[in-house]
């Protein structure tokens, strides 16, 4: 079995942490195996050298060797490209083709971004894991194929899986062996080896003097927290060989190359949304149309109190709380405004401003208001209960459902009105 210093040698990798030995000295005890290997990581930490250091020390190395990317493959065709279809499966197929499973037969297929497979696919997957059997699009003909899976992906799979996105099944079926690359933010030792190691590469490459960096401009790049990790790294590399014409690199120049350099501070984020929060403007409108059928139904019921027992004491003890929540705390003096005469009268409020009239006056009023508004509600409502009734044919449970109100209350009313 090779080192693993001669595996970094013959694959081009840098660096010496203790968490990139520790994935590659793994990759190198599954390699003689059929084990399903399965690399985690986040996005641009490499983790494509894995599957190829599997495959070059395993007794299928003398097989097909195919790289599928998942997520760049259009949901309604990658069952076509990974199991094939025959001719005339779909609009298109002109004739049959195989797929990459039945290509690889005897060597290994590694699946980037497998946390991008749509569902139907993850259940074929799961039996060729299985079994070693698919079956074309098209085709009601079962093939078998001996090939090894090495998958990829930089999604949190538990994640995916409470959420419904990734079948729990296929991820204890493919993580046999788990590989996790560390990010480059964890390996500070290794970000000046990298920047250097590209810095020769493109020096080469464009036919001109290699960048340097100063001790202050290394100290920078080492405390960058690097989220795009080593494609971040090298991309930097390649923009500074290219654009600038001094080789030896300040921390203002490599300042310029590096977003957000001062924006490093620690956030708290919740991951996940309280029950109250709304995703959507339609929810707010929802919930604001329900409060208000709610506020109307709460002052359908104070009213009915004020027609049937007039404005007492009793009334507005019996709905205190009805008119806290209406009106509010402050309010509520206002809505029911008292007196203090010879006789004390209690009068329900038209306006927030107080018209001083006189006693006679004052009880003229009141009667007056009284009368003439029991007569006008009396009579709306009486219309709009008869005008339910008919459109609902007599049905109380569409007609109570259609005012608002309950049948309870809706049969109460009939008896009143005589309906």
């Amino acid at each position: 079995m090779e080192s693993i210093q001669a595996i970094k040698q013959r694959f081009g990798i840098i660096g010496n942490n203790a968490a990139l030995n520790r994935a590659i000295e793994k990759a190198l005890q599954v390699s003689p195996t059929d084990i399903s290997v399965l690399v985690t990581g986040e996005s641009g930490v490499g983790k494509e050298s894995i599957p190829k250091i599997i495959h070059s020390l395993s007794h299928r190395k003398h097989g097909k060797y195919i790289a599928v990317n998942c997520g760049a493959i259009p949901e309604g065709t990658i069952d076509s490209e990974l199991f094939g279809h025959e001719k005339g499966a779909f609009t298109g197929a002109t004739q049959t083709r195989n797929g990459y499973f039945e290509v690889a037969d005897n060597g290994t297929i590694f699946l980037d971004e497998v946390g991008e497979l749509p569902l139907t696919t993850q259940v074929r997957l799961l039996r060729v894991l299985e079994n070693g059997e698919f079956i074309k699009v098209g085709s009601s003909k079962v093939q078998k194929t001996n090939v090894r899976i090495v998958a990829a992906t930089n999604v949190n799979m538990f994640e995916a899986i409470k959420k419904g996105k990734f079948r729990e099944d296929l991820y204890y079926r493919l993580s046999t062996v788990e590989i996790l690359l560390p990010p480059l933010r964890a390996r500070k030792d290794d970000i000046h080896l990298l920047f250097r190691k590209f810095a020769s590469d493109f020096a080469m490459k464009y036919k001109m003097p290699s960048i340097r960096l100063d001790e202050s401009a290394t100290e920078m790049l080492t405390k960058y927290r690097w989220n795009g990790n080593i494609r971040q790294l090298r991309n930097v590399a390649e923009q500074i060989s290219v654009l600038e014409e001094r080789r030896s690199i300040t921390p203002d120049t490599l300042r310029q190359y590096l977003p957000n350099t001062s924006g490093n501070l620690p956030a708290v984020i919740e991951n996940e949304k309280s029950e109250s929060d709304f995703s959507s403007e339609r929810e707010i409108l929802y919930k604001v149309l329900f409060d208000m059928k709610s506020d109307l139904n709460d002052l359908k019921k104070l009213t009915m109190e004020l027609m049937q027992n007039g404005v007492s004491q009793k009334v507005k003890e019996d709905n205190e709380s009805l008119i806290q929540k209406i009106y509010g705390e402050d309010e509520n003096d206002e809505v029911f405004h008292e007196e203090e005469t010879t006789a004390p009268v209690k009068l329900l409020s038209i306006s927030p401003e107080v018209t001083v009239v006189s006693e006679a006056d004052k009880y003229h009023f009141a009667e007056d208001v009284e009368e003439e508004e029991t007569l006008s509600l009396h009579d709306k409502e009486l219309e709009l209960i008869k005008k339910s009734l008919e459109r609902n044919k007599g049905k109380r449970k569409a007609a109570a459902k259609e005012l608002g109100i309950s049948e309870r209350t809706l049969y109460r009313k009939i008896k009143q009105f005589d309906l």
